[in-house]
């Protein structure tokens, strides 16, 4: 084995037993806390729901776990294993020629790691999901979304490859920088046609039907000088119990979408709360700011998959004998979230920050007791733990844990809250 192939099967096990090392800490940490309800929601919050809310992270950390050591294992042996140089082989006896031969290639290679995921995306959604009452998706649904998901992927992900296949081909040596422009492209309509187009097809939207919150939502808009195409709620309660509301499109096509179930957990002043946060995000160009460096990591990495296209200690280092455009892309593909894991941190502290700087501006447009309240409400239906080890939190979460964000919320109010057991904070 040359130095190369075990510097990145090194670097596979290394980052798998982060992970594992990671996923037995907070494990460890939810477990200790499971039978002590922490400050301020001591005497609060229901043991029944502080339980819950425990159980449900450690299940989904074990689950965690084996999805982690299949990723590590396919990685492994769709690289170094020689499945990619086995699928391309087979399709090379067939007698096409690029581009098709490598869309060919891709798409097995997409579908090997469909197939492999799918058993862990079955039990998650219908033994985990539903063993905690969250599950709300039906098998037909379930293969409903995976049918129209893999439709989507082909439409629109299949002539994207060909485009970029072709360009490898014979846009000469700053192909990959038009390659970048054509992916920009397609980025961009994608997220114009989503709300209107796309996601439509998996959820059903309609107008927001409260007149009074409409009016407040309206109200709010106004204050933080936001424009959007509408407000709609969507039927999140045929898949999930879970609540959300998000954002989507982009100029003047944005929405502001609630899943219904949100709707039934919250009160009035609680939604325009949390939707002034959201709000936040916008007005403080956070948005803004994440596509930017989206865009340029994006650039970053074409540039440097260019150059490692033209390497043939590349290809095998990473398994693959005969170099070909097609097994450039899935090898940076598959090799370059190994490479880019410890910058993990790093993006969840941004990510953090900007979540404590929403919040922030929340509380000046809205009321800060109402988006403590929502908070806690939200902790506490979607049995998210409220003692999280430290250093998973560090590494993982794109949000503060549940006791540091309301704390800095309440330090924002003269007013002190007072925890509810059932209605949140008051």
């Amino acid at each position: 084995m040359h130095w190369p192939t075990t510097l990145f099967v090194a670097a596979v096990v290394i980052v798998t037993a982060v992970e594992l090392w990671l996923a037995s800490r907070q494990i460890a940490a939810v477990r200790a806390h499971r039978d002590r309800i922490p400050e301020p929601f001591a005497g609060r919050l229901s043991a029944e729901d502080h339980h819950k809310a425990a159980d449900y992270t450690v299940a989904k950390a074990r689950l965690g776990i084996v999805g982690n050591l299949i990723n590590a294992g396919l990685t492994l042996a769709l690289t170094v294993g020689g499945g990619i140089a086995g699928i391309d082989a087979l399709w090379r006896h067939i007698g096409w020629r690029e581009p098709w031969l490598g869309l060919a290639v891709i798409g097995t290679v997409a579908a090997v790691i469909g197939i492999v995921g799918l058993p862990l995306s079955l039990v998650r959604t219908f033994r985990l999901e539903a063993r905690f009452g969250f599950n709300r998706m039906t098998p037909l649904i379930f293969l409903a979304d995976l049918g129209k998901g893999i439709a989507l992927a082909a439409l629109i992900g299949g002539p994207l490859i060909l485009a970029v296949l072709a360009l490898m081909a014979g846009a000469g040596r700053w192909w990959w920088l038009a390659a970048f422009g054509c992916w920009l492209v397609v980025t961009l309509l994608i997220t114009w046609a989503w709300p209107a187009f796309i996601a439509p097809l998996f959820n059903k939207f309609s107008p927001l039907a409260d007149a009074s919150l409409k009016a407040r939502i309206e109200a709010l808009l106004a204050r933080c000088g936001f424009r959007s195409s509408g407000v709609f709620v969507i039927d999140g309660s045929r898949r999930s119990a879970h609540g959300n509301a998000y954002f989507t499109g982009i100029g003047r096509h944005k929405r502001i979408v609630f899943f219904d179930t949100l709707l039934q957990q919250l009160a009035s002043a609680e939604i325009e709360a949390v939707l002034a946060h959201e709000l936040g995000h916008f007005r403080l160009h956070h948005v803004r700011q994440r596509l930017l460096v989206s865009f340029a990591s994006m650039l970053a990495g074409f540039a440097l998959l260019g150059w490692l296209a033209g390497k043939a200690g590349f290809y095998l280092a990473l398994g693959v004998p005969t170099p070909s455009s097609h097994a450039a892309l899935l090898l940076f593909a598959l090799a370059g979230p190994v490479a880019l894991f410890f910058t993990t941190p790093l993006s969840s502290l941004w990510s953090r920050r900007h979540e404590f700087a929403a919040d922030r501006f929340a509380v000046q447009h809205a009321s800060a007791q109402e988006l403590a309240s929502a908070l806690v409400k939200l902790y506490r239906d979607n049995a998210s733990t409220l003692t999280p080890d430290p250093l998973y939190t560090a590494f993982y979460y794109s949000h503060p844990p549940a006791l540091e964000r309301i704390a800095r919320l309440m330090e924002s109010t003269s007013d002190r809250p007072v925890i509810d057991s059932r209605a949140g904070l008051r």
